[in-house]
């Protein structure tokens, strides 16, 4: 299996998490960690309707778990996988948190043009790329992936007003 394939796989398993987000009242986004060894090491959806907490999105939810569990110094050998691009808030706690590399499914842009003006999502322009840029770490960023856009957004249908 090809980087790109093993990339795609790890993306299609946010995908069945963010469907369990969906299905359990709360947005469909959802994120793995996996360690290096290619473990998947937590899981985690969108919390943030179900529990009442404005920073309930899946990477921070996940960031705040493994961030407990975990020393920094394997986390930065992990790699945070995503439906969509982490938002501003989401790539601060990855980053504080010391994951070394994040791949998502589709842009924050492509996630804005699917929400449009839902108030649950009034998404940042803000790419992670740029907000990673402005640190002192050297955190890789992957994505989007346009071959795997259709399987995402697929989650979203019918959501978003």
């Amino acid at each position: 299996m090809s980087e790109r394939e093993r990339h795609l796989s790890y993306i299609r398993r946010c995908i069945e998490v963010s469907r369990k987000a969906r299905a359990s009242g709360n947005t469909p986004f959802g994120c793995i960690l996996v360690g290096p060894d290619g473990e998947v090491l937590r899981e985690q959806g969108n919390v943030e309707i179900t529990e009442h907490v404005c920073t309930g999105h899946a990477e921070t939810s996940l960031m705040q778990a493994v961030s407990k569990q975990f020393p920094k110094d394997v986390l930065w050998r992990c790699t945070l996988y995503s439906t969509a691009e982490p938002c501003a808030m989401c790539t601060g706690a990855i980053y504080w948190g010391n994951v070394g590399r994040v791949v998502y499914g589709i842009s924050e842009r492509r996630l804005a043009e699917l929400t449009g003006d839902d108030e649950q999502n009034p998404t940042l322009d803000m790419p992670c790329r740029e907000i990673l840029a402005r640190g002192r770490k050297a955190i890789e960023v992957i994505g989007p992936f346009p071959e795997i856009e259709a399987e995402v957004v697929a989650v979203h249908e019918g959501y978003w007003k």
